[in-house]
């Protein structure tokens, strides 16, 4: 696909009733295709490997296991765009659905729920040459208590391996300076991939090898970077979670943005954390015996996470949308040699929005129905317009605002006042931001 440099700069709103039935859903993604100008055959070619990416971030709402529709992409998205794809490659070639959820989450009941093993059994039904396949891109899989990891599994890890991308003075960490907390309670890790001048970042090489990357991301609030789209669904192409700097440890007086304020009780409770944390990996296996009682009390002495801001979960986080940005610079300018591309590539985004996911995101959001998918082929501009259909001003989304400032390894090459939406932007939702972002990203 060569890349219009118009149609790059345009964002397609489709509308539809706010209920997943298959056909009405398969006909959305159509007509979004066909707005920007596209065909399938434009975008595909036989014999060669697309890489669809949802989002798969848990098999459901963290604290309403039955609620799962906003919290990832629905299966019957992940279906049209499939069933498209395999037409279009006349049934030869190799479908891959990838992604790297929460590293708690269960993979299969995610597929479960998305009807992946439904979906296969119609592909190999209607296109018997096709390969199809779906990939855990996750290293290890734990099992947590109280938010405190009791279990840690080995998984299969990516087939065909990973890629360590540093983007050295690349980076949008160049100038940042803090002490960086990943995902894990091991932050010399997470040092040391982030430090001296480098910044690494593991990214699976299925994911960097496809002829083809269709980025098929849910359209939610976001606790650390306020709206979680296309940019922010590429967390999930990296192996370890271990490698992507989440916030900055302490107040804000020490250069952190875990918390908002800089208070002493804060810098207390900052330095518990730090202690509990430190005491759960010096423990190993025996942490699940005193880690979730001691998670408990902390919980009653600072309050709950879902109610307190901590981790980085407020506007004032400086740390999250770097990662972010960061790797999507590794997926746009570099192969799976770790090599820059020798040639641009094909990347297309459907946000599904049918039924999205407002206030507590990403896993803890309330349904907000919608029906409305947003489709482009540049995901600055794709979440540019989502961010304003939400009701949000996209200058006080981070990710947003700092693409359009990068002066190398850029995601556009274009400004704000040069993006389109097809047609007119039209009603606006107005979503219920993150707690942490209430007051600070709604558009006037």
């Amino acid at each position: 696909m060569n890349q219009d440099p118009v149609a790059a700069r345009c964002a397609v709103v489709v509308r539809q009733q706010p209920r997943y039935d298959p056909d009405l859903v398969a006909s959305s993604v159509d007509r979004a295709i066909e707005a920007m100008g596209l065909s399938w055959g434009n975008l595909v070619r036989a014999g060669e490997r697309v890489l669809l990416k949802p989002n798969f971030i848990r098999e459901s709402h963290a604290g309403r296991p039955d609620e799962w529709e906003q919290i990832t992409t629905h299966g019957t998205v992940i279906a049209a765009v499939a069933c498209q794809v395999a037409a279009a490659m006349d049934g030869r070639g190799t479908i891959t659905i990838a992604d790297a959820p929460q590293t708690d989450s269960d993979f299969d009941a995610i597929c479960e729920r998305a009807e992946i093993p439904q979906l296969r059994r119609r592909l190999r039904r209607e296109f018997p040459e096709l390969r199809f396949e779906v990939l855990d891109l996750r290293r290890e899989a734990w099992r947590t208590k109280r938010g405190v990891i009791v279990e840690r599994r080995k998984l299969p890890e990516d087939p065909r391996g990973y890629t360590l991308v540093n983007l050295g003075e690349h980076s949008c960490f160049q100038n940042k300076k803090g002490r960086f907390y990943g995902a894990d309670y091991d932050t010399a890790f997470t040092a040391q991939h982030h430090s001296n001048g480098k910044h690494e970042y593991l990214i699976s090489r299925s994911v960097m090898d496809a002829d083809v990357f269709i980025n098929l991301p849910k359209l939610k609030t976001h606790k650390k970077v306020g709206v979680t789209l296309s940019l922010k669904n590429l967390v999930g192409i990296n192996g370890d979670k271990n490698y992507l700097p989440h916030f900055c440890i302490g107040t804000p007086d020490e250069g952190g943005d875990e918390f908002p304020d800089s208070k002493a009780a804060t810098k207390f409770q900052s330095r518990a954390i730090a202690a509990f944390k430190s005491a759960a990996k010096r423990s190993g296996a025996a942490t699940k015996l005193w880690a979730p009682l001691a998670k408990r009390v902390g919980s009653r002495m600072f309050g709950d996470t879902t109610k307190v801001v901590r981790s980085g979960n407020w506007w004032g986080n400086d740390t999250t949308w770097r990662m972010t940005l960061d790797l999507n610079k590794v997926l746009r300018h570099f192969d799976g040699s770790g090599k820059p591309r020798t040639k641009p590539l094909r990347y297309l985004t459907i946000i599904d929005g049918i039924v999205a996911g407002e206030g507590n995101g990403p896993m803890e959001a309330d349904a907000k129905p919608c029906g409305v998918l947003i489709a482009g082929t540049n995901p600055v501009a794709t979440d540019f317009v989502a961010t304003r259909l939400m009701g949000f001003d996209w200058q006080k989304v981070p990710t947003i605002r700092e693409a359009f400032q990068m002066s190398d390894l850029k995601l556009t090459d274009f400004g704000p006042d040069d993006i389109e939406a097809v047609p007119e932007l039209g009603e606006v939702f107005h979503f219920r931001p993150h707690f942490g972002w209430v007051g600070r990203i709604e558009a006037p």
